[in-house]
């Protein structure tokens, strides 16, 4: 057991899981420079400044765009009991945990709420989200952008279409794919859409960066109840956020020194260049475990989410056994799998900082000697060698600008 009196010295892992990820060293000094109060005049203009580098991030102009300080399901709620009132209508598309999660928080409000179900390791068909929402009166229809309980991403912009015809808001978890998965809130008219700082921004965990825009602060002003929730209360919180910047709550102060430099980071690299990265890490690691005979849960291409992927246990591995040899000797760690899947799956994430080209042949290396060892026939170098060909026949990275 460990001495809680003894000084703090956690172990440096190479994070792969579908979040937290590895974090810069800019990040980190950021999080060690002097504490400031919540209502200290630098730090409220310093607000400002996280404001329109979220807002650069997410793509979009929309006023009410901050950092919930809550983890990336107080964005979930944060959402969903700002626009369900008892009595309204909404379909949540689920094709995992996550996505269930949206149902479960959105069927506390008293709100009749429509589940549209796909098969684990698919995206949700919009089409069967327009067949469910017709003749109805549906306040939103929601979603997860990248599902990381299964590593599908879903695409957007037929959702968006589905929820014009019915006259719905769209409502969009970014969570897993904020900075690391192509996204532009106002081009592609999401209404709601809240993140994760913990993921592909590369930031501490501990918040929620949430944008929203005009067409919901006109619901909020006209709901018939109050928000269910105190905390969660956007009419409320923005009297901190905005321009006011009247006491809500004590907020992350560090934290937020962190995110700070993290969207700058994120920015610098530019965020084409970002997706890209992400794109090109996430193929090569495909590369490598196939020719290790690993299959991919997610069959279809196109619904395999940049940011995590998940696999099929090799047959006759020990899966927990894996992980931990990859953990306590290596210090790598990746993800076991949820729900039902939990024992016949992995998770693989390559999110921001994590999402580079040395820990993608690391860890195909120590992957290939770990299952070599409980037994499993492949050929000794085959990984490492599909993902540098991979590799080789990528598209060099664009170099990104600040914006």
């Amino acid at each position: 057991m460990m001495n809680p009196m003894e000084e703090l010295r956690p172990p440096t892992r190479l994070m792969l899981t579908p979040g937290p990820s590895c974090i810069s060293p800019r990040v980190y000094r950021a999080l060690a420079t002097p504490l400031v109060g919540h209502v200290d005049p630098w730090f409220t203009e310093f607000m400002g400044g996280v404001q329109e580098l979220l807002r650069r991030v997410f793509q979009t102009k929309n006023n009410i765009t901050y950092p919930i300080s809550a983890s990336g399901t107080g964005g979930i709620e944060t959402a969903v009991v700002n626009t369900l009132e008892p009595g309204d209508e909404a379909v949540v598309c689920v094709n995992g945990m996550f996505s269930a999660r949206m149902a479960d928080i959105a069927e506390r409000t008293g709100a009749k709420i429509h589940r549209v179900l796909a098969p684990l390791g698919r995206a949700v068909d919009p089409e069967d989200v327009r067949r469910t929402g017709q003749g109805r009166k549906i306040k939103f229809v929601g979603l997860a952008h990248g599902e990381t309980s299964t590593g599908v991403v879903t695409h957007l912009d037929p959702f968006r279409k589905v929820a014009d015809e019915l006259g719905a808001l769209l409502i969009v978890d970014a969570v897993a794919t904020l900075g690391g998965v192509p996204m532009d809130v106002d081009r592609q008219g999401i209404d709601i859409c809240f993140s994760g700082t913990q993921k592909a921004i590369s930031a501490p965990p501990g918040m929620a960066p949430i944008t929203v825009n005009a067409r919901v602060e006109d619901l909020l002003r006209n709901r018939k109840t109050k928000v269910q929730s105190w905390y969660f209360d956007l009419t409320t919180i923005m009297n901190y956020w905005g321009k006011d910047r009247t006491y809500h709550h004590t907020p992350p102060i560090s934290l937020i020194y962190g995110l700070h430099e993290a969207l700058r980071i994120v920015l610098e690299e530019g965020l084409g260049a970002s997706w890209e990265r992400h794109r090109q890490n996430q193929a090569a690691l495909i590369a490598g475990l196939e020719a290790m005979g690993i299959r991919l849960f997610v069959e279809n291409p196109e619904e395999r989410l940049p940011t995590v992927t998940a696999v099929h246990l090799p047959s006759g591995i020990d899966g927990a056994k894996a992980r931990g040899r990859l953990l306590n000797e290596f210090n790598i760690e990746i993800a076991g799998g949820l729900g039902e899947i939990k024992n016949t799956t992995w998770r693989i994430g390559l999110m921001g900082f994590s999402s580079q080209r040395q820990n993608v042949l690391l860890f195909l290396d120590v992957l290939e000697r770990v299952l070599l060892d409980q037994g499993m026939r492949l050929s000794v170098g085959a990984g490492i060698a599909a993902a540098a060909g991979s590799y080789a026949h990528a598209e060099p990275v664009p170099a990104g600008q600040a914006k």
